[in-house]
């Protein structure tokens, strides 16, 4: 019961916010008494913080299977930002600005969590579009990848609106790989941008 209770708080955070969703509005949608809530989580920021303990691994899972599908590099920055887009695309107010104005201290531990596995992602995202050609050899690897996920933090955390904070993260995606892109990465690049110009 209590992994069902934190997928539907989940689902209902992503969709309508953490601060909009209150236990009631759980236990109606579950159709179980407020009280088989508590009898797990003793109160909603508790709930919040294993909600987005079990969102984070979800979201990494999704990264890694991306990862496996051996896409080129730039690709593979354009599947992993569909995903998030398919993910975070239910609501209209940006989930982690709820989580940042409203239960700041979950939100800096959630963000602490996710630059160690971000760091990771993006640097190896790098070294693999370097040796393919897409990415110049010389770029600065950890200066870059600081850039690129303080960029995103800063997005997510900032934009109120979740359609304004996607439009910005396509245009984050569009200036680190152009920072970073040989005249093979430009093409890459030019022609995800196409696909990703049809697709919407």
């Amino acid at each position: 019961m209590k992994e069902k209770i934190m997928a539907k708080a989940s689902e209902l955070f992503l969709k309508l916010g953490f601060k909009s969703i209150t236990m009631d509005d759980i236990a109606s949608e579950m159709c179980i008494s407020k009280k088989t809530i508590y009898k797990y989580f003793c109160n909603k920021e508790v709930l919040i913080e294993e909600s987005t303990e079990v969102m984070h691994k979800e979201v990494h899972q999704s990264i890694d299977a991306i990862v496996k599908k051996n896409y080129n590099a730039i690709q593979e920055n354009f599947e992993i930002r569909k995903m998030f887009k398919e993910m975070f695309n239910s609501g209209d107010t940006s989930p982690m600005y709820q989580l940042k104005k409203h239960y700041p201290e979950i939100y800096y531990n959630l963000v602490s969590r996710e630059v160690n596995d971000c760091n990771a992602v993006f640097k190896q995202n790098i070294e693999k579009g370097i040796k393919e050609g897409l990415y110049r050899p010389d770029i600065p690897k950890e200066a870059y990848v600081r850039f690129y996920y303080t960029l995103i933090f800063d997005i997510n955390g900032n934009t109120v609106s979740e359609k304004e904070a996607q439009e910005l993260e396509l245009e984050a995606l569009k200036y680190h790989t152009r920072a970073m892109a040989t005249l093979a990465g430009i093409i890459e690049l030019e022609r995800q941008l196409d696909e990703h110009t049809i697709l919407q």
